[in-house]
């Protein structure tokens, strides 16, 4: 499960990874954080994997501490993901990179996506519209598009067809 807001634990960028499964080698969690697109940043922060964080990984920023998240959730492997607003706190540009490392979790595997921003969903092969605990709509993006009906209205801020 990769949620919106992150939870780091005192201790190494490496520890935080093989949470997700502690029997886990330090080349799994390596390759984890390289699927999850974080292995760049990690490399760059001051003791690398063995870095340590603190205060909930406040010396990171939230788009970092995601993928950390993400490489934690990678390193687990497992067969059923849950995405829940996971995107929700970051800033846009962050997201396209948070995003790339969540398609790439998400290959091969059940993922359920919770999501306001829209992009999030956008390349998903079916997408649920809820309003008040009802589904309103099911399709593709393109589908819904085409349909210009709820998610039209969300996704474009134009008025849905009547």
């Amino acid at each position: 499960m990769v949620l919106q807001d992150v939870h780091l634990f005192t201790g190494t960028v490496m520890e935080n990874i093989r949470y997700g499964r502690l029997d886990a080698t330090d080349e799994e969690c390596v390759a984890a954080a390289k699927l999850a697109g974080a292995d760049d940043f990690i490399r760059r922060l001051p003791d690398g994997y063995d870095t340590l964080l603190t205060g909930d990984g406040s010396n990171l920023s939230q788009g970092q501490r995601q993928l950390l998240s993400i490489a934690r959730t990678a390193v687990a492997d497992p067969p059923v993901l849950i995405l829940d607003e996971a995107t929700s706190s970051i800033d846009t540009r962050t997201e396209a990179l948070v995003q790339a490392g969540m398609d790439r979790l998400m290959q091969g595997r059940t993922t359920f996506v919770i999501a306001h921003r829209l992009s999030t969903v956008k390349n998903s092969n079916c997408i649920m519209v809820l309003e008040q605990g009802r589904i309103i709509e099911r399709g593709t993006h393109d589908q819904l598009i085409q349909e210009q009906g709820r998610y039209y209205q969300l996704y474009t801020g134009k008025k849905a067809k009547a």
